[in-house]
């Protein structure tokens, strides 16, 4: 009897150690900018994968389980972000990854998880490349839910040419890989309707004077600029014109929408437009109650989202990893991947309805049926048309029909 009851207390103290290592937290690591000028992206993504973290969490967790994020801010620096990786991997065991604002941290970073087979949600960096950088391998682990510039660049050149009727157009980017790199596109674009700009001009990051790029594009005969850079130097350009007394458009890819570019540029920087894959306004239930949440929970002043497209990219990401892990039953990296791949429920996200947003030859979630104009206008951004807005009302969803190819579709009821 003795014997049965030691037998006993070690099956219960063995069961009470396998609901210990069942309830373990599935670790999550957060990688972002929370300093420095890309900081206003960096902390509205970290915000929003916290208030979806929390929610899971409320809910139940996944398998079981809490997700624990593991926050690292990588200061928009290349290296920085290798070294996080490694940190990731190696010592904190992450189950996946979400986050990466800039398109070179990204690129410099990914390779490392990669090898690892761990699944990466890119959120926020929106180089074209960032999906294909493993192309030539067998397996891809790199996913993103965020609108790449391949989408954004012939956005940017349809509303300068066709939409508001510029002839002379001019590009200023700064010189890192997301400046050069939507550069490169953005001539693309303008090939393809028979444009050349009549100025391409660089810049770096920090600087504050652009009279030299703004004076080589008035002298050509600029009609409008557009732009690819991150908001404090957008804001010189801005004020550069300010100064020079002339007033052009500025276009750009979706960093426009920056608190930091509307902050700084103040008056000067009203009428800028810029691709949004969401806009601070409650267009869908979805949208209205995230909304609410995150001004509840975060009290931004005046109750203005930093950068409302970085915190909505960043709550879905958590929601598609979720929904994968569970599918999976399971956080090894393949099984998570191989499900992401897959996904069999639809995800009501704050950007749009997930249905079948990834598959193996196609790890980008954003289509571009998706984004929309927004305008800044009285220091905010707002939509640009008024189709626009009625279009963010309606859920919008990426399905694939039988033959493989994409269609776009509304959900059945």
């Amino acid at each position: 009897m003795n014997r049965l009851t030691r037998l006993a207390s070690a099956l219960a103290l063995a069961a009470s150690a396998g609901i210990a290592l069942a309830a373990d937290p599935i670790k999550i690591g957060v990688d972002g900018p929370f300093t420095g000028g890309s900081s206003s992206m960096g902390v509205s993504m970290r915000d929003g994968v916290r208030l979806a973290t929390d929610e899971i969490n409320k809910a139940g967790g996944v398998l079981g389980r809490p997700i624990q994020l593991v926050e690292r801010d990588d200061e928009s620096k290349n290296e920085r972000g290798v070294q996080i990786a490694q940190e990731l991997i190696n010592k904190e065991k992450v189950t996946a990854v979400v986050g990466y604002i800039n398109t070179g941290v990204a690129l410099a970073s990914q390779r490392f998880f990669q090898e690892a087979k761990i699944p990466v949600m890119n959120n926020v960096a929106t180089g074209s490349v960032i999906t294909h950088q493993f192309d030539d391998q067998s397996e891809n682990y790199i996913f993103r839910n965020a609108a790449h510039d391949s989408i954004q660049a012939p956005m940017i050149v349809e509303e300068a040419i066709t939409r508001r009727g510029y002839k002379k157009v001019a590009i200023l980017a700064d010189s890192t890989n997301y400046g050069q790199l939507g550069r490169a596109d953005l001539e693309k674009a303008l090939e393809l309707k028979g444009v050349k700009a009549v100025a391409v001009e660089k810049f770096n990051i920090k600087d504050v004077d652009m009279t030299a790029q703004l004076l080589k594009a008035k002298e050509a005969g600029a009609e409008v600029v557009l732009t690819y850079g991150i908001g404090p130097e957008l804001a010189q350009i801005a004020n550069g014109m300010t100064k020079l007394g002339w007033k052009v458009p500025m276009i750009g890819s979706w960093t426009l929408s920056m608190a930091n570019y509307i902050d700084n540029a103040g008056p000067g920087g009203e009428g800028a437009r810029m691709p949004q894959t969401f806009i601070q306004e409650p267009t869908t239930p979805k949208r209205q109650s995230f909304i609410v949440a995150y001004l509840k929970t975060f009290n931004p002043r005046n109750s203005r989202i930093d950068s409302p497209v970085s915190a909505a990219q960043g709550y879905d990401s958590v929601y598609l990893l979720a929904a994968a892990i569970k599918q999976a039953g399971s956080i090894d990296g393949p099984k998570v991947k191989a499900a992401l791949e897959d996904l069999k429920t639809p995800i009501d996200g704050v950007v749009t309805t997930y249905n079948k947003p990834f598959s193996k030859g196609d790890h980008d979630a954003i289509t571009a049926n998706i984004p929309v104009f927004g305008e800044v206008k009285g220091q905010r951004v707002v939509y640009a048309y008024p189709d626009d807005f009625k279009k963010a009302s309606e859920v919008r969803v990426k399905d694939v029909n039988a033959k493989g190819a994409l269609v776009v579709k509304k959900p059945s009821p």
